[in-house]
């Protein structure tokens, strides 16, 4: 792929935008030298206006998203955009949410503008577990573990039940909540046929990869080792 067309899908600007770059010599290699559209030159070893390019296409990263902040390009209010550098909702291949978290829900999200890393980590094939804290609104009733892991709880409005999943009790208003699935607003609507309510909710893990000390709006990208990390646990 011909530079112009590579900065360009990373967010820089247009063709025509990273062209005028080219001729204004604020694209250089690593040593600084002025570098020409079509000079044959890795990814690593180009400069613009002296800062290394942006992560390559293949690009996946870690988030921890805060509350408050939801996972679109368009919807109005706060989007896990904002804190992203600008030009990543530009990159062509879209970097995407790897599924989603609501609005009222922090924690992990996974991105990437790889299409088929993104298939493989919500494939049910991969079976990767993810963990969820919750904060309830009243005392657990005592019977949820055997009920979540029943593989029989049908949640309002669906024709099949829910996959069997893991419950673990923290105190009593606070529970650790193994899936396995990623149905629409589960987490809520599990507690919810159970007769609670969630309060906070937070995911901490996907497969083998944890937040752990990420703080919350910050992210990073994930390396090769991440990502055999997040496959871990996959089934």
């Amino acid at each position: 792929m011909k530079i112009v067309k590579h900065i360009a899908n990373l967010g820089y600007g247009s063709r025509k935008q990273v062209a005028l770059m080219f001729r204004e010599g604020r694209v250089t290699d690593a040593a600084g030298e002025v570098l020409y559209a079509d000079d044959p030159v890795d990814h690593d070893d180009i400069r613009v206006d002296g800062e290394p390019l942006d992560p390559a296409p293949g690009l996946a990263l870690m988030l921890h998203k805060p509350i408050g902040y939801t996972c679109s390009t368009k919807d109005a209010g706060r989007l896990i955009y904002d804190l992203l550098p600008p030009r990543f909702r530009l990159r062509s291949p879209v970097l995407s949410s790897v599924g989603r978290l609501d609005r009222e829900t922090s924690g992990l999200l996974l991105m990437t503008d790889d299409g088929a890393l993104l298939h493989r980590i919500i494939s049910p094939k991969s079976n990767l577990p993810k963990v969820y804290e919750a904060a309830l609104a009243h005392d657990l009733r005592g019977d949820e573990v055997e009920v979540f892991a029943s593989g029989e709880l049908m949640l309002e409005s669906e024709t099949t039940p829910l996959a069997p999943a893991i419950l673990e009790v923290v105190e009593p208003r606070r529970a650790r909540l193994i899936l396995t699935e990623g149905r629409y607003h589960q987490v809520r609507r599990m507690f919810a046929a159970v007769g609670n309510h969630v309060e906070v909710l937070h995911r901490s893990r996907i497969g083998g990869l944890a937040l752990e000390s990420l703080p919350a709006g910050q992210w990073r990208a994930l390396d090769s080792a991440d990502l055999a990390t997040l496959f871990t646990n996959a089934g």
